[in-house]
C-alpha cells in the first residue's frame, strides 16, 4: 500500500500506559499518526492480575475505539508492539481486527509481523537502529510473504526507553549517529523499491525536538520523524499529572542509561527506582506476569520493570522507572497536543 500522512509526525508508543487512546487520538486529530503502546494496556483493568492476558486485550480495544472516536477520521492510528513481549500474535490480531491502521514494531526483529497484516488494510513498520537490520527484515519479508514494509521508523541512539544498540556504543559515544544511519537504510531499501514498484517512507527518532530537526532529517530523504518525550508535556497525555510534572522538571545531568531486566540498555532519569537501586536497594520481584520473553522471570531479576513503569505512569515517582529521550531538559513546560503539533509545523515550514 502507498502509505503517506498529512503532517509527517509520528507519537512515538511509550509505555506502560504513556500513550494510550487519548494521546493517539488527539495526535491523528492534527494530521498525524497517533500511537498507542500495547505492553500491559490493561494494567488499570480490575483483573489485571489474574488474568492480564484479556485485560490487556479487552484494554487495547476500547483503547483503540477511543483513539479513532477523538480522530474523528483524521490522520492515523497505529500500535507500537514489541517483539520481545509475550502474546505478540493476540496483541497484533486483537489491533487488525479493531481496524487499525499500522502496526510499529521494534525491540526485536519483527520477522513474522507481515502474517498478520499481509491482505489487510493495515500496514507493517519495523523499528531499526542500522541499515544491516532493515536489510535482514526486508529479505524475509520479502522471501517469505512477497511483501515489504510499508514504511520504516529508525531509532537512533538519543531516544529513549531501551535502544537498539550495545551498552558500549551507548555509554562510549561510538553509535552511528542518526543521519549516517538514515543514509544506509535509504541505501539499503531501494532495490526493494525498485521490485515492487512503490515508496518505502522512512521515519527518524532519537533526538528530534522541533521542527528545524524535521527539516534537517527529511532535507537527507526522511519521510518524516517520530517524537515522543514532547508528547508527555502535553494535558492529553495518558500519564498522571505527577509523571508529566516530573518531566518538565528534569534536567539534562538527571539523564542516564540503565540496564534493563530484559538485557537492553535505556534512557531514563536517575529517578525513583533507578536512583534507590544505585544506593544499595534492593526490589525483588514478588509476582511475575510473564510479559516479556527476555526477562530472567522470578528472583533473578533485579526489579520488575513493569511494575516499575506502572509504578511511574500512576505517580508514585520513588518507586517507578521514568523513561526519557536525551533532550527532556528542554521541555520547559506542559501544552497541548494541538499547540504543539501546531508549533513543530510552524518550524519545519519555515525551515526547510
Amino acid at each position: 500500500m502507498d502509505f503517506k500522512l498529512d503532517i509527517p509526525i509520528i507519537q512515538g508508543g511509550m509505555g506502560i500506559g504513556i500513550s494510550l487512546g487519548r494521546l493517539a487520538g488527539n495526535v491523528a486529530l492534527c494530521g498525524g499518526m497517533g500511537v498507542i503502546s500495547t505492553v500491559n494496556a490493561g494494567y488499570m483493568e480490575n483483573d489485571f492480575e489474574e488474568n492480564h492476558v484479556e485485560a490487556n486485550l479487552r484494554a487495547l480495544r476500547r483503547e483503540i475505539k477511543k483513539a479513532f472516536e477523538i480522530a474523528k477520521g483524521k490522520g492515523k492510528i497505529a500500535i507500537n508492539q514489541m517483539v520481545a513481549v509475550n502474546h505478540y500474535e493476540e496483541s497484533v490480531k486483537e489491533a487488525v481486527k479493531a481496524g487499525i491502521d499500522a502496526v510499529i514494531s521494534g525491540a526485536g526483529l519483527p520477522l513474522e509481523l507481515p502474517k498478520y497484516t499481509k491482505d489487510t488494510p493495515t500496514a507493517a513498520a519495523p523499528i531499526v537502529s542500522s541499515g544491516k537490520a532493515a536489510s535482514v527484515i526486508m529479505k524475509s519479508w520479502d522471501r517469505h510473504y512477497g511483501v515489504t514494509p510499508d514504511f520504516i521508523v529508525i531509532e537512533g541512539v538519543k531516544a529513549g526507553g531501551h535502544l537498539g544498540f550495545a551498552r558500549e556504543e551507548v555509554i562510549g559515544g561510538t553509535a552511528k549517529p542518526l543521519e549516517y544511519i538514515l543514509k544506509e537504510v535509504l541505501e539499503k531499501i531501494e532495490p526493494y523499491r525498485q521490485k515492487y514498484g512503490r515508496d518505502i517512507p522512512v521515519f527518524v527518532a532519537g533526538g528530534i525536538f522541533d521542527g528545524n530537526d524535521m527539516a534537517h532529517f527529511m532535507n537527507l530523504g526522511a519521510a518524516g520523524v517520530q517524537m515522543a518525550t514532547r508528547f508527555i508535556a502535553t494535558e492529553e497525555c495518558d500519564a498522571s499529572t505527577e509523571f508529566k510534572d516530573r518531566i518538565v522538571k528534569a534536567t539534562s545531568d538527571e539523564v542516564t542509561i540503565v540496564q534493563s531486566p530484559v538485557g537492553l540498555p535505556g534512557r531514563a532519569l536517575n529517578e525513583g527506582i533507578i536512583k534507590r537501586l544505585g544506593k544499595g536497594e534492593t526490589f525483588p520481584p514478588v509476582r511475575c506476569n510473564d510479559c516479556l520473553k527476555t526477562c530472567p522471570h522470578g528472583i533473578k531479576a533485579p526489579y520488575c520493570i513493569s511494575r516499575a513503569l506502572i509504578e511511574a505512569v500512576k505517580g508514585n515517582i520513588s518507586e517507578g522507572l521514568l523513561f526519557t529521550g536525551e533532550n527532556v531538559d528542554r521541555v520547559k513546560s506542559i501544552t497541548t497536543v494541538k499547540k504543539l503539533m501546531d508549533e513543530l509545523v510552524s518550524e519545519w515550514r519555515k525551515s526547510k
